[in-house]
């Protein structure tokens, strides 16, 4: 672990991977230390924002050294994010085929695991309300495409690695589209903006009884 100051008011944590990055948030979550405000997972850091007249650089890195992660990050939850975000999708995606004939699955086949697992909010990044979720379904593992599109449609459902991910609007990506889904995932209005913060827990569930052609 190494820990490195981030301005005047901040830590960057720095782990070997995204799992102890994703556990080191759980611990923070659970038993905060004095004077933090604010957690910001991402793949391989941790960003810890603090109060300066409660806690101090030093006195906070000794803190967070002392840490005993947890074996998992199962049961990780914030006031936010108390119970499983469930999110219908309509599996109509361009590469659900594709994703089929990688993975050696028929197609309804790799509906039923995309919906079988509990995924894990690990960190948000990319585009605002863009969630990064763990957990899937490793028969489901496939890489990200080789020409990525420059257009794809708010709402849709996809993989790429040991991710999945909704995209909250349109924009450019090289993920697997799967399906798509109706519910609003970003509202810079709403506190938060976004139901899918690091630590959630969220489940994808058939729109309407699927019917995809097999490939």
């Amino acid at each position: 672990m190494d820990i490195l100051r981030y301005g005047s008011r901040a830590l960057l944590v720095e782990v070997a991977d995204l799992d102890q990055a994703a556990r080191l948030h759980t611990a923070l979550l659970r038993d905060p230390l004095p004077g933090t405000l604010e957690l910001v997972p991402a793949a391989r850091t941790v960003l810890v924002r603090y109060d300066p007249g409660a806690t101090g650089p030093d006195r906070l890195a000794a803190a967070l050294r002392a840490v005993d992660l947890p074996d998992t990050t199962t049961g990780a939850t914030t006031a936010a994010a108390a119970g499983t975000v469930e999110i219908p999708v309509r599996y109509d995606g361009a590469d659900l085929a594709e994703v089929a004939r990688l993975c050696g699955l028929t197609v309804p086949e790799v509906i039923a695991r995309h919906c079988a697992a509990t995924y894990r909010v690990a960190f948000c990044g990319f585009a605002p309300g863009f969630a990064y979720l763990t957990g899937a379904d490793p028969a489901l593992r496939v890489p990200r495409r080789a020409v990525p599109r420059t257009r794809v449609p708010a709402g849709a459902v996809a993989l790429a690695d040991e991710f999945t991910g909704v995209y909250p609007r349109e924009s450019p990506g090289g993920w697997h589209l799967l399906g798509t889904t109706g519910m609003s995932l970003w509202n810079p209005e709403s506190d938060p903006p976004t139901p899918l913060v690091p630590g959630a827990a969220v489940r994808f569930t058939p729109a309407d009884p699927p019917h995809p052609r097999r490939p």
